[in-house]
């Protein structure tokens, strides 16, 4: 198995990572993994409840341990059931949580239709620390700022910038393509991320490659940055 714990350690490193690198890993069977423990609320009208608010939150979980999660963990979010291929657009459209998207204006039917998904129906999503994955993982996760999205996008100039909602960009990097996220403001409430933070979602198999990228990305953007704090000292 790869070195992910190294390869963690170099990614932190590159860019300068306030939060610890994710792995997201879809299984087909049953992982080993020990599931995510917490009580499910009481189901909304329309029967809805779930581990957490939205799977979105499991990443803010997954910076401090690894764990396995099935469908109806992710089942308060009915958007998220349907990106991670736990269920069907149809499945959902009747649920009051995208009634209440889609009446808002915040996505049309359209848009929805659209939405990049897994197209295999996991039995369990596994989230952790990417340095500590039992598993080669599917996905790396970031959470990062403007600047270090600036240098993933130098590093990597056909990097997918993505809007809401802010999940799809897994589905995105499962299928093979690093995508960015500027977020949403569901995923914002829910997962109380700071306003300054964005995502992005790296094909675990590319990572090796982005991080041979960086290094040449990191010390032009060193040079730059002695070249303009030199001019600038004539304005002191």
């Amino acid at each position: 198995m790869t070195n992910w714990a190294e390869l963690s350690d170099q990614l932190e490193g590159a860019l300068g990572l306030a939060n610890k690198p994710l792995a997201i890993t879809f299984h087909d069977a049953a992982s080993g993994v020990d599931r995510f423990q917490s009580s499910m609320p009481s189901p909304a009208d329309d029967g809805r409840t779930g581990a957490v608010p939205a799977g979105c939150v499991f990443w803010m979980h997954a910076a401090d341990q690894t764990f396995s999660t099935v469908a109806q963990d992710h089942a308060n979010c009915s958007v998220g059931s349907v990106t991670h291929g736990f269920l069907g657009l149809m499945d959902v459209m009747e649920n009051g949580d995208v009634g209440a998207l889609l009446e808002s204006g915040w996505v049309t039917p359209e848009a929805a239709m659209a939405l990049p998904v897994v197209e295999e129906q996991p039995e369990e999503v596994v989230y952790g620390p990417l340095g500590e994955s039992p598993t080669d993982p599917d996905v790396v996760f970031l959470r990062i700022t403007g600047r270090q999205l600036m240098v993933l996008h130098d590093a990597f100039p056909d990097l997918r910038i993505e809007g809401k909602p802010q999940c799809h960009i897994i589905a995105i990097a499962k299928a093979g393509e690093m995508a960015a996220s500027v977020g949403c403001q569901l995923s914002r409430v829910r997962t109380q991320m700071p306003n300054a933070e964005v995502t992005c979602a790296i094909p675990a198999g590319q990572l090796s490659d982005l991080l041979e990228r960086l290094e040449t990305t990191a010390a032009a953007d060193h040079a730059v940055a002695q070249y303009a704090a030199d001019d600038m000292a004539r304005f002191a």
